[in-house]
């Protein structure tokens, strides 16, 4: 039976970014519902690395990135790769990522991430504390791992760059390294430790206890959205058993907002990347923050009751199944640190919403300001919920945003 529903305001996606930003709106007093096809909290919003990470700056594409990039993308051992299949389809997407590695757009594109990124985790605190779940919330920093001497020497560039961004970090030896993570197998590089940023014990159990408080102030419909439509009297969401009226929607359904978007009238070159975490679970947790072994691309990510080895890129689409051999890559790189691990006690795909210029879309749709875009946050969607939301908010109530909203603007290609 198809659902008739009636609100002033929808949110399309009940991801973390979606959650957000129904709490920050349902806190101002609107009416709202959430439209998902899963549950909340689902997806990328549950299988992340649970870092919130106010040190990523860098977008996925680079300078480097492009000089390495067609070995990068071709070689299936990569941390940024490919499904062969899938390229014919991606050529538009990569023409336009290799014109975000230069230099001049990676300039940009930092800045853009670092305006977002600035106060993630003072954000996310006062978040956690609304919700009741500040105990979740470790304060401890993550670190990034560097296994040799010369790739310790490489980073040095790398985290100058970020200082002048704003981001504290400190290089550490080997020495200090072990002292801080004495579950950590010797290295010879040594580390940089970003102090303030944070980590979610439990990202599904953050995002579920978001889910739980919205819930009690906003409606939730389980349904697909297909179609979005103007009307003289507001915008028609339908989907399978789904017609719904509001008089703003707010697109924020993640790797699946292309479609969506495009109905409101904006073309956005968005794709999907596949991440993948496997889990392996333990009473004692061997290390105490999240650790980053920079060659291998991965985070180790101590969690509640299990450790949880998530990253990798893979660009590949909504549809092929969950690649075993990014599986395998993975179980093995975390061999490689602790080499006693047995078999995964699970393993998860999940879709990542990926801009060619790593930077998200955040703003009013172009052709009219009654839809309103909240997607596109590639790997730092968990980190970048609160700050998304607050600026959704903000164009809802028809205040100035607290950034200058240009460089995140749907019509940007």
């Amino acid at each position: 039976m198809t659902q008739h529903v009636t609100t002033d305001i929808a949110i399309l996606g009940a991801g973390v970014v979606g959650l957000a930003i129904a709490e920050a709106l349902t806190a101002e007093g609107r009416e709202v519902v959430l439209v998902d096809p899963s549950q909340p909290g689902m997806g990328a919003s549950f299988g992340n690395a649970g870092t919130i990470a106010d040190y990523a700056v860098m977008p996925v594409g680079s300078p480097d990135v492009l000089r390495n990039l067609p070995s990068l993308l071709l070689n299936k051992n990569s941390p940024l790769a490919i499904r062969r299949a899938a390229l014919p389809a991606l050529m538009p997407w990569l023409a336009r990522f290799a014109m975000q590695s230069l230099p001049g757009p990676t300039r940009r594109n930092v800045a853009a991430i670092a305006a977002l990124v600035a106060d993630a985790c003072p954000s996310w605190q006062a978040l956690a504390d609304r919700i009741g779940g500040a105990a979740i919330m470790q304060h401890k920093g993550c670190l990034y791992l560097y296994e040799t001497t010369a790739g310790f020497k490489a980073a040095e560039a790398d985290m100058a760059f970020r200082r002048t961004q704003g981001i504290t970090v400190e290089l550490i030896s080997p020495e200090v390294l072990a002292g801080m993570e004495p579950g950590l197998p010797a290295v010879e590089g040594g580390a940089a430790f970003f102090p303030k940023a944070v980590f979610l014990s439990d990202p599904g159990l953050m995002v579920h206890t978001l889910a739980a408080h919205v819930c009690k102030r906003a409606d939730f419909v389980q349904a697909e959205a297909r179609s979005i439509s103007r009307q003289f009297d507001g915008i028609v969401v339908e989907g399978p058993d789904l017609r719904l009226r509001a008089r703003k929607v707010i697109i924020a359904a993640g790797a699946h907002s292309k479609g969506l978007a495009m109905q409101a009238g904006d073309r956005v070159p968005l794709e999907t990347e596949r991440g993948y975490h496997v889990e392996w679970d333990m009473a004692s947790p061997r290390l105490t923050r999240p650790v980053c072994p920079t060659a291998r691309g991965f985070y180790l990510c101590p969690m509640t009751g299990r450790l949880r080895v998530a990253g990798t890129v893979e660009l590949g689409g909504l549809t092929a199944p969950a690649s075993p051999h990014r599986i395998k890559k993975l179980v093995e790189g975390a061999r490689a640190i602790f080499p006693d691990l047995g078999k995964p006690d699970r393993e998860w795909m999940g879709f990542r919403p990926s801009m060619p210029d790593s930077v998200p879309v955040i703003g009013p749709s172009g052709a009219g300001p009654e839809i309103i875009h909240a997607y596109g946050h590639g790997h730092i969607g968990l980190t970048l919920a609160p700050i998304t939301a607050r600026l959704v908010a903000a164009l809802i109530a028809g205040r100035e945003p607290e950034l200058d909203l240009t460089p995140y603007r749907p019509g940007r290609f």
